[in-house]
């Protein structure tokens, strides 16, 4: 569980559990409000009116999140918002390459956001601080707290970017791929469309049932590349 697994800290540090699940909540009402937005802004962009119609051309928050999904997000690290309605006929150039776009406006949102909040650590302002780094928190200081929080916000939003760009339906890295691909391979994948939804639920379930993440080992070597370029480490 996402929040549970690091209740521990309140055994070490009341303030650095609370600026950790500060930094998760602004993580997850910015992280999932912006990526949806995109969605809907590069959708009507390409000449689909839809999303404005519906209001999801919004940064609010209540626009955007899935009550399901975010609580899912919250306790376990996988979750979703609502999707943003498109109707790819409306697009002034081709459906295929149209979806591509829209797809991946969502995720290189969340990067675009880990970008912003990795500005003040990478030029000095605040410290690298990582939730697995409080057993030293009696040292710190008004700066440290801050690390951690723009830290925790640089980590989530490249989570949700590298996760949202797997190439498994529904996921954003699906269409991406399907926009991408030569037809042949494009119409190969999109068959297997039906069966994204079982087999990403079988991967998010598989740690739980064996001790072993397939999509952590591949999801994780990314993550904290992209991290550590950001924060300049």
């Amino acid at each position: 569980m996402l929040i549970f697994a690091y209740l521990d800290l309140l055994n070490v540090s009341i303030m650095a559990f609370f600026v950790f699940f500060g930094a998760v909540m602004v993580a997850l009402l910015m992280g999932i409000s912006f990526h949806e937005f995109s969605h809907a802004f590069a959708a009507n962009a390409l000449g689909d009116p839809m999303p404005k119609t519906l209001g999801r051309l919004s940064l609010n928050p209540a626009a955007h999140l899935d009550p399901m999904g975010t609580v899912l997000l919250l306790l376990g690290g996988f979750g979703w918002g609502k999707p943003v309605p498109v109707n790819p006929i409306r697009f002034r150039n081709r459906a295929r390459s149209g979806m591509a776009v829209v797809a991946a406006a969502g995720p290189l949102a969340n990067l675009l956001l880990a970008v912003v909040f990795a500005i003040p650590i990478r030029s000095g302002l605040a410290p690298l601080r990582t939730p697995f780094e409080v057993a030293g928190f009696s040292s710190w200081g008004t700066s440290d707290y801050l690390g951690l929080f723009f830290t925790s916000l640089v980590i989530f939003n490249i989570i949700l970017f590298v996760f949202n760009l797997l190439p498994l339906a529904p996921l954003d890295g699906f269409r991406v791929a399907v926009g991408v691909l030569p037809r042949e391979p494009a119409q190969l994948l999109a068959r297997m469309e039906p069966w994204g939804p079982g087999v990403l639920f079988l991967l998010i379930a598989l740690p739980f049932l064996t001790g072993v993440s397939i999509i952590g080992k591949v999801m994780f070597p990314a993550v904290n590349g992209l991290v550590s370029a950001l924060v300049g480490t």
